[in-house]
């Protein structure tokens, strides 16, 4: 599972952080990247996909491999 983060539509809200710090960087102003590829670290699923749930702006997709 690959997940990617729509720069255009993160308002730096920092709640994908908040559940998977491992997977999302914010930057100095709190805008959040996908970690390397985006690729999520094994048995983190549940927590990214709470992470995409939670994003009040849905910048954050799913990439299913």
């Amino acid at each position: 599972m690959k997940v990617q983060v729509d720069a255009t539509k993160c308002e730096g809200y920092g709640t994908c952080a908040e559940h998977l710090a491992s997977l999302f960087e914010l930057d100095e102003w709190g805008y959040a990247t996908a970690a390397g590829d985006g690729t999520v670290p094994p048995g983190d699923e549940d927590l990214a996909r709470r992470a995409i749930a939670d994003c009040p702006v849905h910048a954050i997709r799913t990439l299913e491999d």
